[in-house]
């Protein structure tokens, strides 16, 4: 699980690095942040599945920084000094969080829980694209794939998808009306669904619909030019296997 930790102080962070490089291996840090607008920046930039992040700050505290947010899809661990109020409220709404100076135990008990829930949130993805998927029935012509963005699952057409883009463990789609969907999921996950739909795996980051490409550009490498103007790289590894696909 990619990691973002947040609090306002640095000696505090270096702790909880030290202690999650210690005692939970399945955490992988993308980054720290000292303040809510530094924070910001890398949770758009990294997209972590868990947050850790400090209750008392300066200026915006973590739960101003939770409401500021459109929406998120991490998991979040409050950190806390001693505070009554925070910790009642935290109690009655069964969030997880960790007192300071975090108990080791604890703070594994936390990051599994924070795991299950991951695996869940994944699970309960797949049971509504197979629900929709059955009620749809064997005669639908073109079938729609279930994206699971932060804000909400959406079913789209297969035709409508222009290219796909991977980025770590997350996927792009780029939609024919110009619209992007960011999906939690590998870009490899996406591969052998889509294969029997007419898209092509052109590089290891880029999968394009191959009803949306517009030419094979060979100027200063070769790339994928496509009808909504984007270029898409072509590996050397998948020249021939392309050729193949597009009989060229």
């Amino acid at each position: 699980m990619k990691a973002l930790l947040i609090d306002d102080e640095q000696p505090n962070l270096e702790n909880l690095q030290a202690l999650l490089k210690a005692y939970c291996p399945q955490v992988n840090i993308c980054g720290t942040a000292l303040n809510a607008g530094t924070a910001k920046n890398l949770l758009q930039a990294h997209q972590p599945d868990l947050v850790f992040l400090d209750i008392q700050m300066p200026q915006q505290n973590g739960f101003d920084l939770l409401r500021s947010l459109p929406a998120y899809n991490f998991e979040v661990i409050f950190v806390t000094a001693y505070d009554q109020y925070a910790i009642q409220a935290l109690r009655f709404a069964a969030v997880d969080y960790l007192l300071k100076p975090i108990a080791i135990d604890e703070l594994q008990a936390a990051v599994e829980r924070a795991h299950q829930q991951r695996q869940l949130k994944e699970q309960n993805q797949l049971l509504q694209n197979l629900l929709h998927l059955l009620k749809a029935g064997p005669q639908q012509e073109e079938p729609r794939i279930a994206l699971a963005t932060a804000k909400e699952t959406r079913f789209v057409k297969t035709s409508e998808i222009i290219r796909c883009e991977s980025s770590n463990n997350y996927t792009t789609f780029h939609l024919s009306g110009g619209e992007t969907l960011l999906v939690c999921k590998p870009i490899f996950g996406y591969d052998d669904l889509l294969k029997g739909y007419g898209f092509i795996r052109c590089h290891q980051s880029h999968l394009v619909n191959k009803n949306f490409i517009k030419s094979w550009k060979k100027e200063f490498g070769d790339f994928l030019v496509l009808t909504d103007g984007s270029e898409v790289p072509i590996s050397r590894a998948k020249k021939e296997e392309l050729k193949k696909a597009l009989r060229l």
